[in-house]
């Protein structure tokens, strides 16, 4: 081979290492760019799933807080509707034994018996289970009691003694499980004594 075809050689395998060089950094920047993108998107999906975790988590918190609303609303309405439930009891007996008009308290009596009701039947629907045994008990201890004070004032002048008795058992029948109802749901709402 003469060195014009050595030069010629030469040439064409430098124009051709210089166009392969151009060929393989053109090849890489492109692999490069591909990782890049792939690196940001798979950035951008891990970002979408942890706000959507982080939403999941916010939304099972508010739920949480809106159940421990609704159950410490539902917890004063039926403590106090017990309470003025055996507060009426114990006024109608007084009226009762005092031989005064008797259909005020009867009425009042009757009223607070269906708020206890209504309070009681929302408690069923929200309270958990060991709240609602201690609701349970004292819904049976007021109807017991509310029944017997029905019975006696029937005839009145001829039950006195029982309605002094049956005023007295309030104290030592109903009022403990009232108490007993009251702490399982400070319990529950997380309150101390």
């Amino acid at each position: 081979m003469g060195a014009g075809w050595v030069g010629l050689l030469v040439a064409i395998v430098g124009v051709a290492g210089t166009l392969g060089a151009a060929l393989l950094t053109q090849n890489r920047a492109d692999r490069t760019k591909r990782m890049e993108l792939q690196a940001a998107a798979e950035q951008r999906r891990e970002e979408r799933d942890h706000a959507r975790e982080l939403l999941r988590a916010e939304q099972a918190e508010a739920r949480l807080r809106e159940g421990l609303e609704r159950r410490r609303a539902c917890y004063i309405t039926l403590n106090t509707a017990a309470r003025q439930y055996v507060t009426a009891m114990t006024n109608h007996v007084h009226a009762v034994r005092r031989g005064e008009d008797t259909a005020g308290s009867l009425t009042r009596l009757e009223e607070c018996r269906l708020a206890f009701r209504d309070s009681y039947a929302e408690a069923q629907m929200v309270a958990p289970d060991t709240v609602l045994r201690a609701c349970s008990t004292a819904k049976t201890r007021l109807n017991t009691a509310y029944g017997s004070l029905r019975d006696l004032c029937t005839a009145p002048s001829a039950h006195a003694e029982e309605l002094a008795a049956l005023e007295a058992g309030f104290h030592q029948e109903v009022w403990p499980y009232l108490g007993a109802m009251k702490r399982s749901m400070r319990a529950d709402l997380g309150i101390d004594d």
